[in-house]
């Protein structure tokens, strides 16, 4: 998704995160001045730096505990781009720990399958008053900034944002990326990973309101500050920390569902 994006290759996005990449190599990939360039990345809130004499992403050199996670999720009237929209678009920016702003709107709508109303307890009335969805895009995007998008099966809400942008003319987003089931694979041990299964067993969140924007905000919240406690002593940047989500071994899942021997107890 980024590679298509950004215009450069996988293996260059790679080094960008890691090992660096030259000069060279990014001029022959890119059609812009390279000034113009890295200002557009950055407009869609990625931070190409030069260090060392080779270009990387800032992410690189940012502590952990320095930098700014947004954590996200939304909820849709259907899972199509082409013909579905955002219905709820929640967020917390979340530094060293704690969170430190909040983002929360409906969006209004004309029609929501009732499929989806069961869901989420959300109708079409309820978003009458609520901003459209041009409106909630911008001011998220001004709030997401350069933060790192995190949310629990990250490619969707990412996928969805970043084309709903497009689909108002827009250009896509760029942000770096962590998915919290991801990470959650690598470091904690459970039967299932869907989010409501870890608020059941992990007790994330006291009052969760499942399918509910902010409420599924903060479940994941509770869930990345326990990822975080469990990750090696050598992740310490946060490309170390997206690269030990997609590259760690995930813990081995137990045979029996622990819910289940509760329920029966």
């Amino acid at each position: 998704m980024l590679s298509k994006d950004i215009g450069l290759d996988a293996k260059s996005l790679s080094r960008l995160s890691k090992k660096g990449l030259s000069l060279k190599t990014l001029k022959d990939q890119i059609n812009e001045e390279l000034d113009i360039t890295l200002e557009l990345w950055r407009a869609q809130g990625l931070n190409v730096i030069k260090e060392h004499g080779s270009f990387f992403f800032d992410t690189a050199f940012i502590d952990i505990n320095e930098a700014e996670f947004c954590i996200v999720d939304i909820e849709t009237n259907g899972s199509k781009i082409e013909k579905h929209q955002i219905i709820e678009l929640a967020a917390v920016k979340v530094k060293n720990g704690k969170i430190i702003d909040k983002f929360e709107s409906l969006v209004q709508v004309t029609e929501i399958n009732p499929h989806i109303t069961e869901l989420t307890g959300i109708k079409a009335s309820d978003t009458k008053d609520a901003p459209k969805l041009e409106e909630v895009l911008i001011e998220f995007k001004l709030f997401l900034g350069d933060a790192v998008f995190v949310a629990h099966d990250v490619k969707f809400d990412y996928g969805f944002i970043s084309k709903s942008l497009q689909k108002i003319g827009f250009a896509p987003l760029l942000n770096r990326s962590l998915c919290s089931l991801a990470l959650a694979e690598r470091t904690i041990t459970s039967y299932r990973y869907a989010l409501s299964y870890l608020n059941d067993t992990l007790h994330l969140n006291p009052n969760p309101r499942h399918h509910r924007a902010m409420s599924d905000v903060m479940t994941t919240y509770g869930l990345f500050l326990l990822s975080l406690e469990n990750i090696p002593e050598e992740v310490k940047s946060v490309e170390d920390l997206v690269r030990f989500s997609k590259e760690a071994p995930r813990h081995k899942r137990p045979k029996f569902d622990p819910l289940l021997k509760v329920e029966e107890d």
